[in-house]
């Protein structure tokens, strides 16, 4: 009897052990309450950056337990769900994994309404309807959060590393990659644009939002542009036309009839393009072959790309 409760003691404690390691690599014990970040901090949590715009934008992060004032930083950004800590927790076991920080600003309805305000980056009061009139200030693009946040962790973690790494999923696919276009000189490294609804193709006689044309891109630099590291991530299986807030008209429709037609084209004229122009190419299409549209095996394939 003594035996057999010796025994039951045992996988007791086991039990315990085993809950609290799995815990530690696949939750983030979050603070439910914003912190004042710095380089002690570890763990998961939010974070209030305050220096865009007077705009209070709640930031989520996971921090590993082994850290450097080299470790790497991913920002990732949400889908048009606005659920900012969701694709943090997707990426708290890789970046356990991999040892890098995690961090994924809410752009909320409330300072970055619609698709507007969110997926094409305020740059325009009106992004489908593009002029000179209804250009916002740089200064107030939704694009423009990014290099000074990345200031801000860096100076409050003691973080030296020089760039970043980017995934953004669905509607975070379409910040990524025109965050990409509109800011070429921010100190991204690696982009990973993943279950993109549409794209901005890089192509002067098509208009914006759809093309470069009657919007600042039409400066940019194609070589530079095609020079970027950036993945476009696809499921194999995002191919249904009837998803739910998949964009058709007859410019999103050019460019096919599902995401995964979509990011085919993107790439296919982005590939095109380079090789009429012989500029260099760095650009890659990944297509998940079991792969649907969902954020959580999206977000563990992102970090195999950035990091394998």
């Amino acid at each position: 009897m003594k035996s057999h409760n010796h025994i039951l003691s045992i996988l007791f404690v086991l039990s315990i052990l085993s809950s609290f390691i799995s815990c530690s690599e696949n939750s983030d014990n979050s603070i439910n309450e914003s912190v004042i970040l710095d380089e002690f901090v570890t763990g998961g949590g939010y974070f209030e950056f305050s220096d865009f715009q007077s705009l209070v934008i709640k930031t989520y992060y996971h921090i590993p337990i082994y850290v450097t004032n080299n470790t790497p930083i991913v920002f990732v950004f949400h889908g048009a769900g606005r659920n900012a800590k969701d694709y943090r927790d997707a990426m708290i076991a890789k970046a356990n994994q991999f040892n890098f920080i995690v961090i994924v600003p809410e752009f909320s309805i409330a300072n970055f309404p619609g698709g507007d305000g969110y997926n094409l980056g305020n740059v325009f009061i009106d992004g489908d309807n593009p002029s000179i009139g209804t250009l916002n200030p740089e200064d107030e693009w939704a694009f423009s959060v990014i290099e000074p946040l990345f200031d801000f962790i860096k100076q409050s973690l003691n973080n030296s590393t020089p760039k970043y790494h980017i995934f953004g999923h669905s509607a975070g696919g379409q910040f990524a990659h025109r965050f990409m276009m509109f800011k070429p000189n921010a100190r991204f490294d690696k982009v990973v644009s993943s279950g993109s609804g549409w794209y901005t193709v890089p192509d002067l006689d098509i208009n914006f939002p759809y093309g470069f044309k009657n919007s600042p891109l039409e400066d940019n630099s194609f070589e530079n542009l095609f020079k970027k590291q950036l993945t476009i991530q696809i499921g194999a299986l995002d191919n249904d036309p009837n998803s739910t807030g998949l964009r058709h008209n007859q410019f999103a429709d050019a460019q096919g009839l599902n995401r995964l037609e979509r990011a085919n084209h993107f790439f296919d004229e982005a590939l095109q393009l380079s090789q009429e122009n012989n500029l260099e190419f760095n650009w890659d299409l990944h297509i998940n072959e079991e792969g649907t549209h969902n954020y959580l095996t999206a977000s563990e394939s992102a970090a195999n790309l950035i990091f394998n």
